[in-house]
């Protein structure tokens, strides 16, 4: 996939998972995918991106124990 593709799909991705925050979690996957594959090409990951995966990295990790009896 070209450069342009990857930066319009992962644009795509935010703008959705700002208006269907219940699909939120399989939103947040495939946007680390499309992070994955600027990787992979060798590509910069823009410093916007990578402070945005770190968030959602730690909004995950507040929803760990949400479910857990008391």
């Amino acid at each position: 996939m070209a450069l342009e593709e990857i930066k319009a799909a992962i644009d795509l991705l935010m703008a959705e998972i700002v208006e269907r925050p219940e699909d939120r979690h399989v939103l947040q996957e495939q946007l680390r995918e499309k992070i994955a594959e600027l990787r992979a090409l060798g590509l910069p990951v823009p410093a916007d991106l990578k402070q945005f995966e770190e968030d959602l990295s730690d909004d995950d990790s507040d929803d760990v124990f949400d479910n857990m009896p008391v």
